[in-house]
């Protein structure tokens, strides 16, 4: 009795010794399979995070590109103010909606902010823009003043409504009267200015999201 209590003994023995190579090995696949986990999830962090600062880069750059565009006409439509009363706040918002900040062609091409139409062939160009007619907008072509520079069209659209236009010289007097950018605005869509049933309330957008009153001053 007492030999075969041994063998068994040693049986278990043996056994116990077997597992603990695979139990070895089964702990370094895990703590392997762990490492590479940890290892993807880090990848995705960084990843995510290079997305994050790569949107957060490109939206630093946007707002740096508009601010000098602002800059660039603002301190001209400050001084067109004091001659012509247009305030400064609701020429830069009105250039910026019309030009897309400078960037449409016939902003780019020809230095046209606002969209201002011309007559003589010498002196205009031929595009295609969007007219709100009939309750839709309509794609038409029509021809646009080509200035020399964005200050020559920033005096063309100030001594536009100081001046009124050829059939009625008071036509923006309301723009000019007005004391503050909201009445303004409004003005320049009572007075006829765009076509843009939406148009004063774009503008009131552009000048409070920019801060644009502080032009005003």
């Amino acid at each position: 009795m007492t030999k075969r209590r041994k063998s068994s003994t040693r049986r278990k023995t043996q056994a116990s010794s077997g597992l603990v190579p695979i139990i070895i090995t089964l702990a370094i696949l895990a703590i392997g399979i762990f490492g590479v986990i940890k290892g993807l999830a880090y990848r995705g962090d960084q990843i995510r995070q290079a997305a994050i600062d790569s949107s957060i880069a490109a939206q630093d750059e946007e707002a740096k590109k508009k601010q000098a565009f602002i800059d660039s006409i603002a301190p001209y439509a400050q001084t067109l103010h004091a001659q012509y009363q247009v305030l400064p706040s609701i020429t830069i918002a009105q250039a910026i909606l019309e030009s897309n900040w400078g960037t449409s062609r016939l902003a780019a091409d020809y230095k046209n902010l606002f969209g201002v139409k011309g007559t003589d062939p010498a002196n205009s160009q031929v595009l295609e823009t969007q007219e709100y007619t009939n309750g839709s907008w309509q794609t038409v072509k029509a021809r646009f003043r080509v200035y020399p520079s964005f200050d020559a069209s920033l005096l063309d659209h100030a001594q536009l409504l100081a001046q009124g236009t050829s059939w009625n010289p008071n036509q923006y007097q309301h723009v000019l009267q007005a004391g503050n950018y909201q009445d303004a605005a409004q003005a320049l869509q009572t007075d006829g200015y765009a076509t843009d049933p939406a148009y004063a309330q774009k503008i009131i957008n552009i000048v409070e999201k920019y801060r644009l009153t502080r032009y005003d001053r």
